[in-house]
C-alpha cells in the first residue's frame, strides 16, 4: 500500500510539472497561414460573382471599415452595404487578384493586398475597364471565421498580374 501511494504522488507531481508544458504539435493543429487569406479571397470573389452585394458583404465583419478612394470613410457593415448595390447590376463586374498576404504571429489578425479590374459600361452602353490596388485587413472572428475588418482601394494603372 505505501509503494501504491509513493508511485501515486510521484506520478500526480510529474503530471503537474510536465502537463501545462506539453504543447499540441504543429501537425494535430495546423495554423491558418498567408495561403488561407489568398484562398480566402478567392472566395470572397466567387461569392460576389455569384451573389452580388450580398456575396461580397458576407464576407465583411460588423464593425469594418471601408476606406473608398476619394470618399468619405464608411464604419460598419450596413454602412458599407448601402453602397455595394452597384454590385447586383448586370453589366458590373468585380473581380481582384492578391498579390501577398501575411497573418501575424498571433493568428488572429492578417492582410491582403493585390490588383482589382471593374468592368461596366457607359451611358451609351460602351465598355468601361477601371484597375487599381486594394489592401484588405481580415480578423479571425470568436467562431473561428475570417473576416473583413478594414478595406480600401484605390484606382490607378492596369497593374501587372
Amino acid at each position: 500500500m505505501k509503494w501504491f501511494l509513493l508511485v501515486l504522488v510521484v506520478t500526480l507531481l510529474t503530471a503537474i510539472v510536465v502537463l501545462p508544458n506539453v504543447r499540441p504539435s504543429a501537425s494535430a493543429s495546423p495554423r491558418d497561414n498567408a495561403d488561407t487569406l489568398k484562398r480566402l479571397e478567392a472566395e470572397f470573389m466567387q461569392a460576389t460573382a455569384a451573389k452580388g452585394s450580398e456575396g461580397y458583404m458576407s464576407y465583411y465583419a460588423d464593425d469594418a471599415v471601408e476606406v473608398p478612394n476619394g470618399a468619405t470613410i464608411l464604419a460598419g457593415k450596413a454602412n458599407i452595404a448601402k453602397t455595394m448595390g452597384f454590385l447586383d447590376q448586370k453589366d458590373n463586374r468585380l473581380t481582384w487578384t492578391p498579390v501577398g498576404a501575411d497573418i501575424s504571429t498571433a493568428g488572429d489578425l492578417g492582410y491582403t493586398y493585390g490588383n482589382y479590374e471593374f468592368r461596366t459600361k457607359d451611358k451609351d452602353g460602351k465598355p468601361v475597364v477601371d484597375h487599381g490596388h486594394y489592401t484588405s485587413i481580415w480578423k479571425k472572428q470568436k467562431d473561428g471565421s475570417w473576416k473583413v475588418v478594414l478595406d480600401m482601394g484605390n484606382t490607378g494603372p492596369e497593374a501587372e498580374r
